[in-house]
């Protein structure tokens, strides 16, 4: 089930914010109130959100002030922000709006087509961000249980072949013995390395049949 995205919604009038939820409903995602900037800011330290819908004249921390200390912190800093206002100060008002941050400004009275269009874009994107995270993440993740799987696959391989070079040196060390002692006439010392060499025979065909392509020979 795909996981619906947030919309912050600022504005310090509840009229507005409900006109905004009524605009935006059509959408099916979820929407998030915030009646002042700093509601706005408390919003963003838990939740991620897709774009911000920002009031500029507020009381206090006006949608100027709220998008600077967006866009100063990592978390948020990439949030689209789309300015609203209900008043038109020119060209340079709405260069501040921009140099704040946004990514678009449209003034009061909007048309709720326009805004709703203009929402639904930020909102794929957000949404195929996602994706592509999801995706990247499960990716890595099967590298790494590959990587696992192929390690726990070498690793008896390499025990193996440790186990073996250990048995060879003794192997080595019990026939130099068996030589020495082939020379002398003490019986017992005799049978004793008999009885390793018998014991190290069945040591080797135990380590040879666990050898990866050995099959299992009925003794």
């Amino acid at each position: 089930m795909v996981q619906k995205a947030k919309i912050l919604l600022v504005d310090d009038r509840p009229e507005n914010l409900l006109a905004l939820e009524a605009i935006l409903s059509a959408l099916d995602q979820t929407l998030v109130r915030a009646s002042s900037g700093e509601e706005a800011l408390k919003a963003l330290l838990t939740d991620d959100f897709a774009v911000i819908l920002l009031d500029v004249q507020m009381p206090g921390m006006d949608g100027f002030e709220t998008a600077a200390h967006i866009k100063r912190r990592e978390r948020t800093r990439d949030i689209p922000i789309i300015f609203l206002t209900a008043i038109n100060h020119g060209p340079h008002h709405t260069f501040r709006g921009y140099a704040a941050g946004a990514v678009d400004y449209i003034s009061k009275p909007f048309d709720p087509w326009v805004l709703r269009a203009k929402v639904s874009v930020f909102v794929e994107l957000y949404m195929k961000n996602c994706q592509l995270r999801e995706q990247a993440t499960l990716l890595r993740l099967q590298l790494e249980s590959g990587r696992a799987a192929a390690d726990e696959a070498r690793e008896p391989a390499g025990l193996l072949a440790e186990l073996s070079a250990r048995l060879a040196a003794v192997e080595e060390q019990a026939e130099a013995l068996s030589k020495q002692l082939d020379e002398s006439a003490d019986a017992a010392a005799i049978a004793t390395a008999a009885h390793l060499e018998r014991k190290l025979t069945g040591l080797r065909r135990a380590l040879d049949a666990l050898e990866p392509g050995t099959g299992n020979a009925a003794s």
